[in-house]
């Protein structure tokens, strides 16, 4: 077997209405029609790459969070805004004016990313491609995270 490519990322979220709003009206996600059985409880969403890369499963207020730090289980997801600091300071800027805290900076040699939190605690990375980097050298790809200064 060969994976092709990641195809989409399903979440469990405690409100749908406040996580819809975090990825449709904060991160841009073009949400999908829901059927009517469906509504209030599942969402989609998509940037237009494919038919979903993000679904929504609405658990309840109650549902425990599986806890931060090293653990078993996702770290984060990684959203590429563009290919120049320019583009990832204007999301940064928007994440600012939607009251959206940026925990993290990072400079990973290949990408320059900034760390937040979703709605439920799940850690994005927003990043950009850094022009001329070489993702087919590992030596890139795996140096040492450095401070960034945007």
């Amino acid at each position: 077997m060969q994976v092709h490519e990641l195809g989409h990322v399903v979440l469990f979220v405690k409100s749908l209405q406040r996580s819809a709003h975090f990825y449709r009206d904060v991160l841009g996600f073009h949400a999908l029609e829901t059927p009517e059985r469906m509504r209030g409880k599942v969402m989609a969403f998509s940037t237009g790459r494919t038919h979903h890369e993000l679904l929504l499963i609405e658990v309840g207020d109650q549902a425990p969070h599986p806890g931060n730090g090293p653990r078993a289980g996702l770290y984060h997801i990684g959203l590429k805004v563009g290919d120049s600091d320019e583009e990832l300071v204007a999301a940064w800027q928007e994440l600012e004016r939607a009251g959206v805290a940026v925990s993290g900076m990072a400079d990973h040699t290949v990408t320059h990313s900034l760390y937040l939190a979703d709605p439920d605690g799940n850690e994005i990375e927003i990043y950009i491609d850094v022009a001329g980097s070489d993702w087919s050298d590992v030596d890139q790809v795996l140096a040492a995270t450095r401070p960034l200064r945007l």
